[in-house]
């Protein structure tokens, strides 16, 4: 048994779609060296998780070993690969972060929000050039998808070589970024492959994927149709399908603007790093607002429903000066992410209550995936032929599929989720044991643990409504006077047709009146009991138990 082995452990990513954030590691077991690979975010909702602003894997294993973290390589520059490199960057120790040059780009400009310099990015070119991060030699190898230069990784290590695939699709004809390039794959591939990980998000999809180029005709009859305003939105990334949308307006005779600070950020990223050329002209919101309906498209973020992107804040009025009315056509070029249907279908309702015509993809006319479908997941199996597959990016069910897939394709399929440490060394992948994994929510500008049990507070006080009570015991352990309750989020009358809070009230009195010197005494029992007494009689009154804060004041003698 050799003294040194590669491990693979998946802090996100790995039974969820979003907050990817991969570790390698090459060494003897516990000295092991590490890289990271991508850093990413996923997404709030108001019932899950209220109020919160973002969501990250809890690095805090890693956090632990960052003196043993070579540097972080970041595949491409979705949100849920790189949005957490900002918050995180302290905590793993100032690591090294490397990444293509529009991935580059963007990070810095997450990275600049916390006052770091652009010295902490490294760019590095496409395959073959190399990068040496300890035991570990890798190389960026491009693949097609929804967002320029994103790129599959080579990890050469003294166990063997893994490809980490990233996200990616088998696009021939992307419009912006390189093409899929099946002989340098092969290439790639030649020597051997250890493992190949994987993305699973559309191992369900049994048809082959398609090409971005095969929208640009009937995007382009659609927006020479409108007579009125045409407004579209699309995942501010896909630089391509931006680029498409703007091309379908100047064909049709209209102005284009682009409204959403983070369509205009990916579009000057993709320009100043040489991504994307001959991009059409666009003129500013404020000329838009004086442009004839007829002859005008916006092009907007806010796709998924965000409520303050520019899609939600036209669907509710004026926005920048300009306003939807009837007549005009909003197209949502994208594909509602699970969990995001409320909003969008909220967003579709607002406008067609203002006769604005909504016009989806449930045809398939204006979306193409940035996934491989299942048939291209096959063609990469067969394409790298790997010793094994591991499959991630993606919800457990994705990766049970993949992994099924992998073994009717004659190679093991390896399921590891979230906090699942694989030895890879061996001639059989093996579980080398199991880490505890997790959340991490940014509340406003503080890390919160999933744990912490703020976020649950928040929805118990959601679904139960809150009760403060506060009461004053004098010098003699005598309550002062009666108690009073704060009643928030609850009924104001209940069985009784009296006001709750009088009924809370006087509960609180008659306790007060018949408790004991003991309980008088001691805080904890006083609260406690108190507790109970509002609990029980809004149960009593409305059918809910609050949650309820006691305040309890004393007098010093």
């Amino acid at each position: 048994m050799t003294a040194e082995r590669l491990i693979y452990l998946p802090l996100g990513g790995a039974g969820e779609i979003g907050m990817n954030a991969y570790v390698y590691g090459y060494g003897a077991p516990g000295e092991e060296r590490l890289i990271l690979v991508d850093l990413g975010v996923t997404f709030p909702d108001m019932d899950s998780t209220p109020g919160v602003d973002l969501i990250m894997a809890d690095v805090t294993w890693l956090a632990e070993r960052k003196d043993r973290l070579e540097a972080v390589f970041i595949t491409h520059a979705h949100e849920d690969h790189v949005g957490a490199v900002g918050h995180l960057y302290e905590a793993l120790g100032k690591p090294e972060l490397v990444a293509r040059a529009f991935t580059a780009n963007i990070a810095r400009g997450k990275l600049s929000e916390y006052g770091i310099g652009e010295n902490a990015v490294r760019v590095a070119s496409a395959w073959p050039e190399v990068v040496q991060a300890g035991p570990f030699k890798v190389s960026f190898l491009p693949m097609s998808h929804s967002i320029p230069e994103s790129s599959a990784l080579v990890i050469d290590t003294p166990a063997g070589r893994v490809i980490h695939t990233g996200d990616f699709k088998l696009d021939r004809t992307p419009l912006v970024g390189e093409p899929y390039d099946p002989d340098v794959w092969a290439e790639v591939s030649k020597p051997g492959v250890r493992a190949l990980v994987c993305d699973s998000t559309n191992v369900f999809s049994r048809h082959e994927g398609r090409s971005e180029a095969t929208l640009g005709d009937e995007i382009t009859k659609l927006v020479a149709s409108v007579p009125e305003m045409m407004v579209a939105t699309t995942f501010a990334s896909n630089v391509a399908r931006v680029k498409t949308l703007a091309e379908a307006g100047v064909r049709a005779g209209r102005s284009v603007c682009l409204m959403g600070r983070a369509m205009r950020r990916m579009i000057e990223a993709a320009v100043s790093t040489g991504v994307l050329a001959d991009f059409p002209s666009t003129v500013s919101p404020e000329d838009a607002a004086s442009i004839p309906r007829e002859n005008l498209m916006l092009i907007v973020t806010g796709s998924q429903g965000e409520r303050r992107a520019a899609s939600a804040q036209l669907s509710r009025g004026k926005y920048l000066g300009v306003e939807l009315k009837g007549g005009d056509t909003f197209l949502f070029s994208s594909k509602t992410i699970p969990g995001n249907e409320r909003g969008v279908i909220s967003i579709m309702n607002a406008f067609s209550e203002k006769g604005v015509d909504v016009v989806d993809d449930n045809d398939g006319l204006y979306h193409v995936s940035g996934h491989a479908n299942r048939p291209d997941l096959m063609e990469i199996h067969r394409i790298v032929d790997p010793q094994m597959v591991i499959p991630m990016h993606g919800e457990h069910r994705h990766l049970r599929e993949h992994a099924k897939l992998a073994e009717e394709l004659g190679r093991p399929g390896v399921i590891a989720v979230n906090g699942t440490m694989l030895d890879l060394t061996g001639n059989a992948p093996k579980v080398a044991e199991y880490v505890e994994t997790g959340r991490t929510y940014l509340d406003g500008s503080v890390r919160i643990g999933a744990l912490d049990g703020i976020v649950r507070d928040r929805i118990r006080m959601a679904l139960n409504g809150h009760v403060t009570v506060t009461v004053i015991i004098d010098e003699e352990d005598e309550p002062l006077g009666d108690p009073w309750c704060d009643v928030r989020g609850l009924s104001e009358t209940g069985r009784s047709n009296a006001p709750l809070q009088d009924v809370l009230e006087e509960d609180l009195s008659q306790f007060l009146g018949r408790a004991g010197a003991k309980t008088l005494r001691d805080d904890d029992k006083l609260e406690e009991a108190l507790r109970r007494v509002v609990r029980q009689g809004a149960q009593d009154e409305i059918g809910k138990k609050p949650e309820v804060t006691v305040v309890i004041s004393r007098l010093s003698a």
